[in-house]
């Protein structure tokens, strides 16, 4: 262990250069331009093979994608602040997605790791008390935050980038590391995975830091992410003078309000939790105005994949129903989606015998009950599991200074160098997993 530690303690400075440099510069999903440009700069000076922007994205399995004006304007906006020219043109139109490949010329098997890029739509807390405003690197773009930790889960991808190359000698078969946007909203690993970026993954890792986990400990397999569907619709009707002519007005807001208490009585379900919330509602234009138009931001969620798929259709029926009760025209635009998965046993026992050999970690535990959320890269794990692969989902706990989502989100950097740590270990040690592919 000495060699791989202190090739992790000598990039301690660099890891906080880069995720404070991330997180000065947060960009959106789908947006991800600067960042991209920049991990794809330390991929290839590392020496890795890359793929980038159409060549692993499929462009028709997209969802969530910002209309060409705003592509075009934060484009821009990324050169100002520091893109990389030679690199942007891979990424334009909103294509921020790389896989850096390590042939090790050895036999093996592909190894894939995956994190995700992307921030927030949310502003940052300016507050006196907040760290990244203390010490200068709070996001400099408004309504964009890193307030989920995916700053941290891009550079503790760089770092496994940069301690692997540097530990070739000791590896066998191939890396594949995987550097996704746009996983808030899950909108993002769909697209990868239409564009067959893990079909050839036989062990499959995606991570996350904190998420209530506790400092020091490392959650080797997590299942509770639940599986959901993410739609906007449009209602469509006829404006009118509510004074003078109300009757020749079709009301697209009664629709949308209707739609919505329907909606919200739908969560009962005999297969297990299931969720349905809308959580934008905007409609008309004046008060003396027949609302002609309005919009609902609305999401389901279910505990499997079937308990989701019945929700949403259920939802479908009465989005329908409201929009024929008031005679109004419905249109429903999906957003994003992921799935339930539950990780591969034999892989989840192999990461948590290496968590355990290590010793850095005060807790190793397979699963660990926590508040429900969904994560896009069950996409990706659910395409390795259905070709014959392991797969699995590790959370490191660690010191949040707000939970996630949050405009005070920070967390304590030391759980990068960890992360890293076990990591490189999997791919140290793949030869002693006795499981299958």
């Amino acid at each position: 262990m000495n060699p791989l530690s202190d090739h992790v303690s000598a990039r301690l400075p660099q890891l906080q250069q880069w995720r404070r440099d991330f997180h000065h510069y947060a960009e959106s999903g789908w947006l991800e331009f600067r960042t991209a440009t920049l991990v794809a700069e330390e991929l290839h000076k590392l020496g890795y093979q890359l793929k980038l922007g159409r060549e692993v994205i499929d462009a028709d399995a997209r969802m969530g994608l910002p209309d060409e004006a705003v592509l075009k304007q934060q484009e821009a906006r990324a050169l100002q602040q520091g893109a990389l020219p030679q690199w942007i043109s891979h990424f334009s139109g909103g294509f921020c997605g790389i896989v850096a490949t390590l042939e090790t010329g050895r036999p093996g098997p592909v190894m894939g790791f995956r994190v995700d890029m992307d921030a927030l739509d949310l502003n940052e807390s300016q507050a006196d008390d907040h760290l990244p405003q203390r010490e200068g690197f709070t996001s400099c773009n408004a309504g964009m935050m890193h307030a989920c930790g995916h700053d941290g889960h891009t550079t503790i991808g760089l770092g496994l980038a940069s301690v692997l190359m540097a530990m070739k000698d000791r590896l066998s078969g191939t890396i594949k590391l995987i550097f996704q946007p746009a996983e808030e909203g899950v909108r993002g690993a769909k697209a990868m995975v239409a564009a067959g970026v893990v079909d050839d993954v036989d062990r499959f890792t995606a991570i996350h830091i904190g998420t209530g986990v506790p400092a020091g400990e490392v959650v080797c397999g997590s299942d509770s992410f639940l599986a959901t569907t993410k739609l906007d619709v449009h209602f469509t009707g006829v404006g009118a003078h509510a004074g003078g002519r109300p009757e020749e007005g079709r009301n697209a807001l009664l629709a949308a309000a209707q739609a919505t208490l329907a909606l919200h009585g739908l969560t009962q379900h005999s297969g297990g939790v299931a969720r349905v919330n809308v959580g934008v509602l905007q409609a008309g234009t004046g008060r003396n105005v027949v609302a002609d138009c309005a919009l609902l931001k609305v999401e389901t969620r279910g505990v499997t994949n079937q308990v989701n798929d019945d929700i949403y259709q259920q939802a479908l029926r009465v989005i329908a129903g409201a929009a024929a009760m008031y005679g109004v025209e419905q249109q429903v635009s999906l957003m994003g989606a992921a799935r339930s998965c539950t990780p591969t046993q034999p892989w989840v026992d192999f990461i948590h015998q290496q968590a355990d050999a290590l010793g850095i970690f005060d807790s190793v535990v397979d699963r660990k009950a926590q508040a429900a959320g969904s994560e896009d890269a069950t996409c990706m794990m659910e395409r390795v599991k259905q070709r014959g692969g392991q797969a699995s989902y590790v959370i490191f706990g660690c010191e949040l200074a707000a939970g996630h989502h949050n405009a005070k989100f920070d967390f304590d950097e030391r759980v990068m160098p960890d992360a890293i740590t076990l990591l490189a270990t999997l791919a140290l040690n793949q030869s002693q997993f006795g499981g299958s592919r």
